[in-house]
């Protein structure tokens, strides 16, 4: 009995010993008394490497609770990610939280005023657009000039020529011409002047051509080419240069 003792726990675990130790109990040594009936054998699970209480149960239970167990020890817990941290939440939300993010885009800074030396042929009071380098100048008499940044035509609509300012206007209306139309059906006949409007803050108008030097509600725009043939400036730098030039002022657009 000793050694069947000691063998015990190799073969059926710690487990088994304790359930077979209940049963032998009735083998030690002095016989069964009258009516008693010894318990059933108790059969164990030939895989030894179930947890004990799995053995206990019945076949298709254990088949059931041996796969929930393993599932819970073959797959790693993951973490689930705080809802407050913006490095944990998922990439879409963080793209449509970007894309709502308004964003701020402003003149280059090598395009906002300036005084610059001239010694150019133009005489002082004579505007003079630079298409190529995005620059106006206002030439003035102590041998300098004012140079503001402009966009302007862009390509297809380039345009060269001199021309005088024919008028001037505070916050214009808008009436696209015809051809503009004809390539934008979108764009309306008539759009009166304010902060909306494309012409911005003031306008001057070359000779009786359908182009300006005018302002824009969109300063990210200066010092490129992006308009239909007009020169855009900023509200502000627009607002300065009208104040400085009539009526009939010569404009050389290069």
């Amino acid at each position: 009995m000793f050694r069947l003792r000691n063998m015990l726990p190799k073969a059926l675990g710690f487990a088994g010993v304790l359930v077979l130790s209940t049963g032998l109990a009735g083998f030690s040594g002095s016989p069964a008394t009258a009516g008693q009936v010894s318990p059933p054998p108790l059969v164990l699970s030939p895989n030894l490497t179930e947890p004990w209480m799995l053995q206990l149960q019945p076949k298709v239970q254990r088949r059931a609770t041996t796969q929930r167990y393993q599932q819970r020890v073959q797959q790693p817990r993951v973490r689930r990610a705080n809802w407050w941290s913006p490095r944990q939440q998922p990439v879409r939300q963080q793209q449509q939280r970007q894309a709502k993010a308004p964003q701020s885009r402003q003149i280059a800074p090598q395009f906002l005023p300036t005084i610059v030396d001239y010694d150019g042929p133009y005489k002082a009071g004579t505007i003079v657009i630079d298409t190529n380098a995005k620059y106006l100048y206002l030439v003035q008499r102590d041998g300098t000039a004012r140079r503001y940044g402009v966009g302007v035509g862009k390509p297809g609509f380039e345009w060269a020529g001199t021309h005088k300012v024919s008028r001037k206007a505070e916050w214009p209306d808008w009436r696209p011409p015809a051809e503009m139309r004809k390539r934008r059906p979108d764009l309306p006949t008539f759009m009166a002047g304010g902060p909306q409007n494309p012409l911005g803050a003031r306008a001057m108008y070359l000779g009786s051509t359908l182009y300006r030097i005018h302002g824009s509600n969109q300063p990210w725009t200066i010092g490129h080419a992006v308009s239909s043939g007009c020169i855009r400036m900023r509200n502000e730098d627009v607002m300065d240069l009208y104040e400085r030039v009539k009526v009939g002022t010569t404009v050389h657009v290069i």
